[in-house]
């Protein structure tokens, strides 16, 4: 019978392999967290008919705090557009709640497969280095209020952070790669907080569930990617700043790759 040590150490690894990435790629590490905490919590035997409400929760929770971090060792490094997330984030909201609101009435298949197609397209053209026209600029505010709408209805649709638009959409439009990461990181925070206090809130009073729950959040596994997150966040975000822009790009383009072919997966 494995121990409660082992599990914690399986979650502190967890969230140090994904805390770096948070702060090398802007991304919440949902997608990684995710799969992982079914595996584990199934192992641990707990309700099967809660182990991906537990894992989602407790992931989006984590994200919470994994971007705090990343976003902190961003503006430290003063790459993060403040002025697109003050933009971007009231749109983020109001997109985020819209498509958790519809999300059930909406054809699951259909929507991932084009939200797959969309990704393929903005991976090609990061890897290839593809570079937008001199002249593009980002838009007005009422432009990126759109963008954010946008964002946060299929990141909610599609249970990603967002980066993985965010990041294609500041690019073309000549933001900087590695501001576009931290920005990202930064906007890609109210998604993650208005999907804890959800899981959170939906999951009061629901049963059976396991010892230290709050709704659908496992706090020990919380607390061991929490520590481990935000030790590896800032180090994520030196290496986003030492890697060479065209490295950075394709690092991301790969990552995209795999989040549409896991998509792909998981429809047939």
């Amino acid at each position: 019978m494995t121990g409660a040590a082992e599990w914690w150490l399986a979650y502190f690894v967890l969230g140090g392999f994904v805390g770096f990435f948070a702060g090398l790629l802007g991304i919440g590490g949902g997608l990684v967290i995710v799969p992982v905490l079914v595996f584990l919590f199934d192992a641990q035997h707990f309700p099967r008919e809660h182990v991906l409400h537990l894992a989602l929760g407790t992931a989006m929770t984590t994200i919470v705090f994994t971007s705090l971090s990343s976003v902190r060792a961003h503006h430290y490094r003063q790459a993060v557009r403040w002025d697109v997330v003050r933009a971007m984030t009231p749109g983020i909201l109001i997109g985020t709640l819209s498509g958790a609101a519809v999300a059930g009435a909406l054809p699951r298949q259909p929507l991932a497969v084009v939200f797959t197609i969309f990704v393929y397209y903005a991976a090609a053209q990061m890897w290839l280095n593809l570079k937008p026209k001199p002249s593009r600029q980002l838009p007005g505010w009422g432009g990126l209020l759109a963008a954010g709408a946008g964002i946060g209805a299929i990141s909610s649709l599609v249970a990603g952070g967002g980066a993985f638009l965010t990041i294609p959409v500041l690019t073309w439009c000549n933001v900087d790669m590695r501001q576009a990461v931290g920005t990202a990181a930064a906007a890609g925070l109210p998604i993650a907080l208005a999907g804890a206090i959800g899981y959170t809130l939906v999951g009061l009073g629901k049963g059976p569930l396991p010892q230290y729950t709050l709704g659908f959040v496992y706090l020990p596994a919380l607390i061991w990617l929490v520590l481990a997150s935000i030790m590896t966040a800032p180090l994520g975000a030196r290496a986003a700043h030492n890697i060479p822009v065209s490295a950075l790009k394709r690092i991301f383009s790969v990552f995209m790759f795999l989040l549409a072919t896991k998509m792909v997966v998981s429809l047939f």
